[in-house]
This record gives C-alpha cells, sequence and structure tokens, in this order.
C-alpha cells in the first residue's frame, strides 16, 4: 500500500471519527448527561488527529505536495465534513 493510500485511509477514518465526536458524543455529553461519552470519541479521534498528520508527511514524500496544499489539507481535517473535500484533493494527486 503506497503512502497516499495509507494518508487516505487516515484521513477517512479521522474525519468520521470527528463526525462521530460532534454529532453522537457530545450530543450524548449535553442532552443524555452522559460525559463518559466524549472521553472515549475524543481520546480516539486525538490519536487519529496524530496518525492524520504523521500520514500527511510521509504521504508529502511520495506525492509531493506544495505548502499551500498541506495548509489546505490540515485546515480541511478541522471542519466537519472537509476530510471527504480531502480525499478528493488526494484522488487528483494519486491518479
Amino acid at each position: 500500500m503506497t503512502e497516499l493510500k495509507k494518508f487516505r485511509l487516515i484521513n477517512k477514518i479521522e474525519g468520521i471519527s470527528f463526525l462521530i465526536l460532534l454529532f453522537v458524543a457530545m450530543p450524548l455529553k449535553y442532552f443524555a448527561g452522559i460525559p463518559m461519552a466524549t472521553k472515549i470519541v475524543g481520546m480516539m479521534h486525538g490519536i487519529f488527529v496524530f496518525a492524520f498528520l504523521y500520514q500527511l508527511f510521509a504521504a508529502s514524500d511520495e506525492a509531493p505536495f506544495s505548502a499551500k496544499e498541506m495548509g489546505i489539507l490540515t485546515l480541511m481535517s478541522l471542519i466537519p465534513f472537509g476530510s471527504f473535500y480531502n480525499d478528493k484533493l488526494c484522488a487528483a494527486k494519486e491518479a
């Protein structure tokens, strides 16, 4: 598996974990009174963020991202559903 494919996989996992944190764990914490939901999902999401950043730099050797592209990829990971846009950008690099 190439580094870019690994990055795309980690990108999707990180994006999905972010959505679960925002739309499942946060409502459970604030509306259902279950604060453990954000502790567990938040910890997992944090690990995926570090994996995302590591794999971004690993993939940048294989598919040379410019500084602007790396900035866009990083910023889009902070926006809900942004990881799916990232995947589109990386698919264009892969082709």
